[in-house]
């Protein structure tokens, strides 16, 4: 897998120039150049309440992942480092059997890196208030696979950060508003205090329907469910998502930044590769049962700012995406209920994601 990854990043460069100039007389057959087992996908995920003309609560998300080519097994491919074969043994009951499953199954790498930041309402305030949740910044970096056949999917990620200061979340909501000419907030030496994290997130995806309406039109429902564990989110969710349009892709997915949720790994069969361009709107829901939310229950060992927190919260987004030979692009418009006794209201953002496969 190491050459293949050599290979790519030489050729990405010239790829994307060669893309441009010949896209208008490009042949409606499978490039070569786009192997979907062979290829690459790195996803840029974006959400800020600025959409929404909103500062607060779940204020800014970003994150940066690249899906590895197809593996042969998560075990016994060469390519893996032993460390690395070795810890997945130990996730092999994750890993769905293709007998079982009656189709046969792709299996990718994802690392991930990413910074979520938290916010109370109130600006101006320098001191806690009791009634809103806590400044907080989560910085992590994470490792997972995809196990997936044509009509099911499993996503499994670890990731590692730091909770506290050393996210940087003051530094970078800082730069962004003094960029923008916004006035900073006031009380994050309140934030919460340093603490390692640690998350384990496991999803399944299940592609229920899928239809053609005539003319490359399809629609399709997409379900799924799964968790986490860890100190830093602990809870259960599952929800489904509705998409209609031309050319839909062959992914699972067109979601926001949750935990499980880069799904946007074309498959075999899959417009892109064979020059196709397509539009699609979607609607999705995400329900939540949160047994721990370290953003709302304080630091784990140390006294903090907390508040009490919903046990059930639930999302509903919807959006539209376009793509076009590597690309996707997608925005949505998300709308969460509560996730505290005392929040004033529901809260809503924006959510942009950009993939490209190469």
């Amino acid at each position: 897998m190491a050459s293949k990854v050599k290979q790519v990043l030489c050729l990405l460069s010239l790829g994307c120039l060669a893309s441009a100039v010949t896209a208008a007389e490009q042949p409606p057959a499978e490039s070569p150049s786009l192997n979907p087992d062979q290829s690459w996908t790195a996803n840029f995920y974006f959400e800020n309440d600025l959409f929404s003309d909103t500062d607060q609560q779940y204020t800014n998300g970003v994150r940066l992942s690249f899906v590895s080519p197809e593996i042969d097994n998560f075990i016994d491919d060469p390519d893996l480092p032993g460390w690395m074969r070795d810890a997945n043994r130990l996730l092999a009951p994750l890993d769905p059997e293709p007998v079982r499953l009656g189709e046969d199954v792709s299996r990718r790498l994802i690392f991930t890196l990413g910074q979520l930041m938290y916010t109370p309402e109130d600006r101006e305030r320098t001191s806690i208030d009791p009634t809103d949740r806590p400044y907080a910044g989560w910085l992590y970096m994470g490792f997972g696979y995809h196990t997936q056949t044509r009509k099911q999917m499993n996503s499994f990620e670890v990731n590692l950060g730091m909770v506290g200061p050393a996210a940087l979340a003051q530094e970078s909501q800082d730069f962004i508003h003094d960029l923008r000419g916004i006035d900073n907030f006031n009380g994050w030496h309140n934030q919460l205090r340093n603490e390692p994290g640690l998350q384990l997130v496991y999803e399944h995806k299940n592609r229920w329907l899928r239809q053609s309406l005539g003319k490359g039109w399809e629609h399709e429902v997409l379900l799924h469910a799964g968790g986490s564990l860890g100190n830093v989110a602990t809870y259960l969710n599952t929800g489904a998502e509705y998409r209609i349009g031309k050319h839909l892709p062959h992914d699972f997915g067109t979601s926001a930044l949750r935990p499980g949720g880069d799904n946007s790994v074309p498959g075999r069969g899959d417009p892109r590769f064979r020059h196709h361009w397509g539009i699609h709107g979607f609607v999705s829901v995400d329900g939540r049962w949160v047994l721990r939310d370290i953003f709302l229950d304080g630091n784990t060992w140390r006294s903090s700012h907390s508040v009490d927190k919903e046990p059930l919260v639930g999302d509903v987004a919807f959006g539209i995406a376009a793509t076009w030979q590597q690309w996707k692009l997608s925005y949505a418009r998300i709308y969460r209920t509560r996730q505290f006794e005392t929040q004033q209201g529901n809260h809503n953002f924006g959510s942009l994601a950009v993939s490209y496969t190469f």
